[in-house]
């Protein structure tokens, strides 16, 4: 565009100073949320919102701004800001993006201006005429951002003629002046954001009028149009008079072929305010009113002069963890929006979960609770690192086992957060008694046993789901108590040497039995019928039983008089990351069940888990997962709950809730303590005086002949 003298009355065609997008860190931030959360994979069109300012000094370019509340309805602006309705097509992939098929995008928001002008609708409210749209696609695995503006302007089929250009001193008094401004700011108390306005000239004053007063005005010849011009050219008005034009091109050209336009420009610098800079347009208007089509529309926003989009980089500007957290939440989203609508995510990552042992186990229990996006884990490990650990566990390397090793638990957790450090991750050193481990007398072995035991019961009080990951039987025996007590949901895992078992503990009836869960499950249990009862094919979670209820015996020192091979478990290294896995997706698969950890079993018993109807949306939530490595295969058994099981029994419970500490110390040092308490001393004494049929010699030995 060329410069030209503001007085120069020489008849030329209009010309517009386009606008420019500008897009604030914020908006970029808001739009990724809502991928993520809302829009998923929908990408039909949204409504968002936009602005632009009167007001900027000379030399900066007209501006429509976005930012994070763009997306919220209804719109706010900020002071000498006015509206700018926006559609977002936010598309799925950038092939999307660009084979977008701009120009019947672009036609089809200038079809939305035409028909608010035609039927009147953006005289009675004129943010109608303001509007743009924006295409993006959104990389949110490198926070790229591929974004493309239009502002839709209808061009009229005849030049719009300009006879001069003049500033607004240069055709008005200060009194003048003076009662435009006074005018404008009473309208604009009671109607915020009012862009588009007329200005009557009446008794040497100026007052300002909204579109809608048109019929009210007498004198047509002494009516202006007035807009909030955002350009700072001082030749050229801005974009938005475009729509504008249009609007008094179909509906006032036939009253008023000849007009002046007042392009308001409303500055304040250092606490002066001044309009001496708007322009007022001496202008030709044709009229439009026997099109009966949209007009042809222009409008897309060029980028270095050149017809195509731009993009953003926000990957060096945003905090890493922040986008470490948005990424693995991406993952799991991704999940949802495709195969698991109902996936509650939330409810994953706001588990806390407790894993006892930080071995080979409980690496990779880790590591996988945290790729579901659980947030807090707390390890807890009493052994240092040793050279032959970092091969197959998971969180350790070669320099932690120097120098003695460093603490398991500790050493973990801070892998844990190196490895994403959005995660709460913590690390004890702590001795877990154990039956068959007798406590020694002295009052400082009694003191410092008794703080671990409390340490224990308060580290399971405050974890939703403790897990079971220790080399030892017995080492599980107390936290089983524990959390049966407490009603926490317990994970079990254990390895053979080409074996492994995951099994979900019994949850135990609240103690107030109060909660609804234990009722679904119950009623779920016997929805066969009024006289059927649990089966091993269908029983309720809080009916099943825990590690220990298979076994007649209880846990005594397993590691007494065993060779090296026999004090270690010794596995096929693949065996501890299967079991590892299967333990996790058992317990993300039980927390998306409705009824939870009271969740009645599914079992594999006829191969009825291959149709049977899934209440979970992850699938089957089994008792116990018994795997096979050598002929690759599991099983998945259940059992009830033993009524003379060491562990979770009801007489073991009320021993411990009762006794406390004294009660564990008597099952720690006395070794039958716990056999004889729950009967199963007398029944292996009933077991021994059974009957045993005798078969002579003769009836033992078949004759050949």
């Amino acid at each position: 565009m060329a410069n030209s003298d503001s007085n120069d009355s020489t008849p030329k065609q209009l010309q517009f100073a386009p606008f420019s997008s500008a897009l604030d860190v914020g908006f970029w931030h808001r739009l990724t949320r809502k991928k993520l959360e809302e829009y998923k994979l929908d990408d039909t069109p949204k409504q968002i919102n936009g602005y632009y300012y009167n007001g900027d000094p000379d030399g900066l370019p007209s501006r429509t701004s976005l930012d994070f509340n763009s997306f919220d309805e209804p719109a706010e602006c900020p002071p000498h800001c006015f509206p700018s309705r926006g559609t977002l097509l936010n598309l799925n992939t950038i092939d999307a993006f660009k084979s977008c098929d701009k120009k019947s995008e672009l036609e089809r928001a200038a079809d939305l201006i035409w028909r608010d002008i035609t039927s009147g609708a953006a005289i009675s409210d004129p943010s109608l005429l303001s509007r743009f749209l924006l295409l993006t696609y959104a990389d949110l695995k490198k926070y790229h951002f591929l974004f493309w503006f239009a502002f839709p302007a209808l061009c009229s089929p005849e030049n719009v003629v300009i006879n001069q250009t003049r500033h607004l001193n240069q055709c008005f008094n200060e009194q003048q002046i003076q009662s435009l401004q006074e005018s404008y700011d009473a309208v604009v108390d009671n109607h915020k954001g009012l862009a588009f306005f007329l200005v009557q000239k009446k008794d040497d004053l100026l007052t300002v009028f909204q579109l809608s007063d048109w019929d009210l005005l007498s004198d047509k010849s002494q009516v202006m149009l007035g807009f909030c011009d955002p350009c700072t050219l001082d030749q050229y008005p801005g974009w938005p008079l475009r729509n504008f034009l249009c609007l008094a091109a179909y509906h006032w050209a036939d009253e008023l072929p000849s007009l002046q336009v007042l392009c308001l420009r409303d500055r304040t610098r250092e606490g002066v305010r001044s309009t001496d800079h708007s322009l007022v347009l001496d202008i030709q208007l044709p009229s439009i009113k026997s099109l009966s089509e949209c007009p042809k529309c222009v409008g897309w926003e060029k980028n270095k002069n050149k017809m195509a989009p731009r993009k953003v980089d926000l990957s060096a500007s945003m905090d890493p963890t922040k986008l470490a957290e948005s990424s693995v939440d991406l993952n799991l989203k991704l999940m949802r929006w495709r195969l698991l609508p109902s996936l509650d995510l939330d409810k994953v990552a706001q588990t806390k979960c407790l894993l006892l042992g930080s071995g080979t186990l409980g690496c990779n229990v880790a590591r996988c609770l945290m790729g579901w996006g659980v947030r807090t884990i707390t390890l807890v490990d009493n052994s240092n690192v040793s050279y032959s650990n970092p091969v197959r566990q998971s969180l350790f390397e070669f320099e932690d086992s120097l120098e003695g090793g460093k603490p398991k638990a500790q050493t973990a957790a801070n892998r844990l957060k190196l490895i994403f450090p959005g995660v709460n991750a913590t690390g004890l050193s702590l001795s877990i008694p154990m039956p068959g481990h007798a406590i020694g007398s002295s009052e400082e072995i009694l003191k410092q046993t008794k703080e671990d035991v409390a340490k224990l019961e308060e580290l399971i009080d405050a974890h939703d789901v403790v897990f079971l990951l220790m080399d030892t039987r017995e080492s599980r025996w107390l936290p089983t108590v524990i959390g049966a007590s407490k009603r926490k949901m317990v994970m079990n895992a254990a390895l053979g040497f080409d074996t492994y078992m995951v099994v979900r503990h019994g949850l135990k009836p609240p103690k107030d039995g109060s909660d609804e869960n234990v009722a679904a499950g119950a009623s779920a249990a016997s929805s066969g019928g009024a006289d059927s009862a649990p089966s091993l094919n269908c029983i309720p979670g809080e009916m099943l039983g825990c590690y220990f209820c298979n076994d007649v015996v209880a846990p005594g020192d397993s590691t007494k008089d065993r060779t090296l091979d026999q004090q270690c478990t010794v596995s096929r290294p693949g065996l501890s990351m299967v079991a590892a896995a299967l333990v996790v997706e058992l317990l993300v698969s039980l927390l998306q069940h409705p009824q939870g950890g009271y969740a009645s079993a599914d079992t594999s018993a006829k191969d009825d888990h291959l149709t049977t109807s899934l209440i979970s949306p992850l699938g089957l939530v089994p008792h116990q997962i018994r795997g096979f490595l050598s002929r690759y295969h599991s099983l998945l058994p259940s059992s009830f709950a033993f009524d003379m099981c060491t562990a979770c029994s009801s007489t073991v419970l009320r021993h411990y809730e009762t006794e406390g500490f004294e009660f564990l110390l008597r099952a720690f040092n006395q070794p039958h303590y716990l056999e004889d308490l729950t009967g199963l001393t007398k029944l292996h004494l009933e077991t021994e005086n059974c009957d045993i049929l005798e078969f002579s010699d003769s009836e033992s030995i078949t004759s050949i002949n």
